[in-house]
Order: C-alpha cells, then sequence, then structure tokens
C-alpha cells in the first residue's frame, strides 16, 4: 500500500560513479540485498547520521571511517549496504561484522578498509549473516554499472518493508555547462528521523569543496529528511550521504551554490516525501504547515506533536472529520504564553477553528469531504510571529499494526 503513482525516474550517468546489487539471502533468497556504490578517487563525501543512542554498529563505523578519510584529505571509495538485518544492538561483535565486511570489499576492490563505509537496515538485535554476506561481495563487484537501471537495481536493493523504489533526480543549468544530482532513498517505518532518513544515498558529478558540501548536505537534510513522521521513531541505522565526483560544473559563486543549492533541496525533499508517500500502513499523505510561530522550531514542535497524535492520525485513516483532535494536539504543544484566541486552523480549504473555538463557516459536510480525500493540508496559524515550517506525515491504519505485528515471521 503507497499514496499515490512514484515512478522510478530516468537516472543520468554520473561519470566515475558506478553501482552494484547481489542477491546475497541474508533474509529472504532471490531478492536483490546487497549494494556496492563504487566512488571515483578525488571525490568529496558527506553524511548525516542517527542521534540514536543505540546507534548500530555499520553507523558506528562508517561515521569513523569517513572522519579518517577526510583527516588524510581523501574521500570514501566505496559504500556497502545490506538489507534485512540492521546490525543494531549487536555489541562488540556487530562491530567487529561491519569492520570485517569492510576488509574483505577493500580486499577485493584494492582500496584500503578505512575508506569503505558500511550501512545496513532490517531487524534489530540480530547478527550479520556474515557467510552469506561475505559471499555475496564479489557478485555485487562484478556487477558494477553506472547506466539508469543500475540506479533502480540499487533502489530495489535497499529496500525493506517499502513497497517501491525511491528515485529523485535534477539537471541543473551551470553556465555552459550541467551539474547533475541522482538520489535513492529508502523507508517506510520507523520513521521520525532525527538527521535524515532511514538511508539515502545523493551523488553529484558537481565539483564542491568538502566545507561547501558539508554545509549544503546540514541545510537540505534539515529541511527535508528532518520534516517526515510516519510513526515518531528515530532508527537505530540512519544515514544520509552525499557524494560529489568533481567530474562535472564548479559550484563555487554565490550563484552556483544558489542554483545547487536549490537542486539538491528539489531532489531531498523528493525523496523524503517519496518516504511518507510509502508509509508503513499509510492510506492519506498529509502535509502540515505551521506559519506565524515565533521561531521556526516552535513551528516544528506544533507540527510534529500533530504529526504524532494517534488520534489525529487514526481520524485521518478514518476519513473522520473530528477536528477537535488537532484542536487538542496542538494545545498541548511545548509553547509558553500561547494565546489560543490568536490560532486559526485549516483542513484544505474548510476554516476549522478560530478565535478560540470552532469557526462558525464550518460544517461538518465541509470537513469530511476534505477527510475523504488521499492528500490532506493542514494549516496552523499560532499569531505569535513570523517564523514557519513544513512537515509530512501518514495517517495510522490497521495495516500499520499488522506489518509491524508480523515484521519478524
Amino acid at each position: 500500500m503507497a499514496v499515490g503513482e512514484t515512478r522510478f525516474p530516468a537516472m543520468p550517468v554520473i561519470e566515475g560513479l558506478r553501482l552494484g546489487t547481489a542477491m546475497a539471502g541474508i533474509k529472504k533468497p532471490g531478492r536483490r540485498d546487497l549494494v556496492v556504490i563504487e566512488i571515483p578517487e578525488g571525490a568529496k563525501v558527506a553524511g548525516s547520521f542517527t542521534l540514536n543512542a543505540f546507534c548500530a554498529a555499520p553507523v558506528t563505523v562508517a561515521k569513523q571511517h569517513l572522519a579518517e578519510c577526510q583527516a588524510r584529505g581523501e574521500g570514501a571509495r566505496l559504500l556497502v549496504i545490506n538489507t534485512g538485518n540492521a546490525n543494531a544492538g549487536t555489541g562488540e561483535t556487530g562491530l567487529r561484522d561491519a569492520r570485517t565486511t569492510c576488509a574483505e570489499l577493500a580486499r577485493l576492490a584494492g582500496v584500503p578498509a578505512e575508506s569503505v563505509l558500511p550501512f545496513s537496515t532490517g531487524v534489530i538485535g540480530e547478527p550479520l549473516p556474515m557467510e552469506r554476506l561475505l559471499a555475496g561481495l564479489p557478485q555485487a563487484l562484478e556487477s558494477l554499472s553506472a547506466d539508469a537501471g543500475a540506479w533502480q537495481q540499487a533502489g530495489e536493493g535497499i529496500l525493506t518493508t517499502d513497497t517501491r523504489a525511491k528515485g529523485a533526480s535534477v539537471t541543473l543549468e551551470m553556465g555552459e555547462r550541467t551539474v547533475t544530482i541522482n538520489g535513492i532513498s529508502k523507508g517506510s517505518g520507523m520513521i521520525k528521523p532525527n538527521m535524515a532518513t532511514m538511508l539515502a544515498f545523493v551523488a553529484t558529478d558537481a565539483n564542491i569543496e568538502q566545507p561547501l558540501l558539508d554545509t549544503l548536505l546540514r541545510e537540505t537534510v534539515d529541511r527535508s529528511f528532518n520534516c517526515i513522521s510516519v510513526d515518531g521513531d528515530t532508527s537505530t541505522n540512519d544515514a544520509c550521504m552525499l557524494i560529489a565526483t568533481g567530474r562535472g560544473a564548479a559550484v563555487a559563486s554565490d550563484e552556483q551554490v544558489a542554483i545547487f543549492r536549490n537542486g539538491l533541496q528539489r531532489v531531498m525533499t523528493e525523496l523524503a516525501q517519496a518516504i511518507v508517500r510509502d508509509g508503513e500502513g499509510a492510506t492519506k499523505f498529509v502535509t502540515l504547515q505551521v506559519q506565524e510561530a515565533a521561531t521556526r522550531e516552535e513551528a516544528l514542535d506544533v507540527a510534529f506533536t500533530v504529526a504524532h497524535s494517534p488520534l489525529v492520525k487514526t481520524a485521518l485513516f478514518a476519513s473522520d472529520a473530528n477536528w477537535g483532535r488537532i484542536l487538542a494536539a496542538v494545545g498541548r504543544a511545548p509553547l509558553h504564553g500561547f494565546d489560543v484566541g490568536r490560532v486559526t486552523i485549516d483542513l484544505g480549504d474548510v476554516r476549522l477553528v478560530e478565535q478560540g473555538g470552532r469557526a462558525a463557516s464550518y460544517t461538518e459536510e465541509d470537513g469530511s469531504r476534505v477527510m475523504g480525500e488521499e492528500e490532506i493540508v493542514i494549516r496552523i496559524a499560532l499569531g505569535r510571529g513570523d517564523e514557519g515550517a513544513t512537515v509530512w506525515t501518514t495517517d495510522l491504519s490497521h495495516d500499520y499494526v499488522s506489518i509491524n505485528a508480523d515484521y519478524r515471521s
């Protein structure tokens, strides 16, 4: 189940970057579950990782290896991603397995082990099936390719409970040259990223210096992946990587940076929204716009309070115009000096709340009409300032419970 029609886009070649997949049988036979991304020498790599204190072993190792590469003035050369097993909550054994994976792939590819970054997604608390994983590495390397099909196969190879591969691509005019940005992501449940998303890998042929690449990743993640929620849970394995191969146009001037930032934000936002549209059991795609807040943080607090309310989410699933649930959620957001008389709440084109209560123009028929739609916008104006924020979320259906009740079976 997913909301809306989303097709995997055509992906232009990014010179020097190749992707390969394998069917290693990590959890289920006969499906792609191991991905390798080869990065050309001289490329710059930036990363954003989960803030969950129980971060997975591959997150710890990837952060260490990335820091070592950057300290030497080098970039990572290979990313290796497995699905079916998160290698989280696995202690020293998990760290050893993540490092062993890097060492074996490095040996096969002829690069230093520290230039390999590992990523995992799947069930928490179970050891990696190392024999199967390591046996799949040669197949993944042999299948390395730069074409559009390789991007889609990689997008399929990182999925868990997702129902479809998620990709986004833009081509930007940079003077007389062009710059391409391609990206894939995965995520369907355990979605309330506190840095990025479950897993996302974005690459560009642009020539960008490392400090700027780090800044652009942080800025665009903050307004994309950090603005989505399916169930309010932050994963142990979240990671978002941005690769700049340097084979294309330079991004240095203010104008070039602005053009590139806008394109990158578009890719990040499309990937983030694709995760919400494919949320576990989702039947509704919901945009929460909070306006007239004193600060952006305040606007996000209100938006996420509504997004995480089980009562609001189940009303959305039922297409029940129970607007009091939205009002109650806004009222319990962690704001100080909240004047409810200044708040307005709109459901699509229908005014729900004004002057502290139900809007005089509201009718149950109008509210039910909007709640029955597949894509819904809820606008909340706080009357406290000029800041705002937008968050994307889903409803909460019977299927969400069923999927997670049966997740390990």
